[in-house]
């Protein structure tokens, strides 16, 4: 800090993360339920608060497709349980549950399907690409 300058007051940011959470889970040799999970999710978390100079996270945003293995109930009780006492303490989480995205190898177009149901609504073919709703990310952060 220069002298004879004040120093400026925090602030908020918005920082966009976009890291799949599962690859972390796997590289720290943890079991993939939603504890762990929220845990990797606050460890990704605190850093990129850390690497932006901030002291507070204000809002978690993750993205969890319902093909993901994760329910979203479970995160937030997580989120509620880790989160006091840390960086994120007062934080919202918010979760984003993308649907399942197809594509038809047959006609070659994409569609959304449920998750039980995955023929194609066009040529009724059944050989298909799932391309969404397998997500499990986080997504961005708001900190100062």
């Amino acid at each position: 800090m220069e002298p004879n300058r004040l120093p400026t007051p925090p602030v908020e940011k918005s920082l966009s993360v976009a890291v799949d959470i599962r690859i972390h889970a796997l590289g720290r040799k943890r079991h993939m339920h939603e504890l762990s999970l929220m845990e990797n999710v606050l460890e990704i978390a605190f850093e990129k608060a850390r690497e932006q100079n901030a002291e507070k996270i204000h809002v978690i945003k993750m993205r969890a497709g319902v093909l993901s293995g994760a329910v979203p109930e479970a995160l937030d009780f997580a989120f509620e349980s880790l989160a006091p006492g840390t960086p994120a303490e007062g934080a919202r989480l918010e979760i984003e549950r993308p649907g399942v995205r197809c594509y038809c190898t047959q006609c070659r177009r994409e569609y959304d399907a449920s998750p039980y149901d995955y023929v194609c609504p066009t040529c009724g073919g059944l050989e298909m690409e799932i391309r969404g709703g397998t997500e499990l990310e986080l997504v961005s952060l708001e900190v100062s």
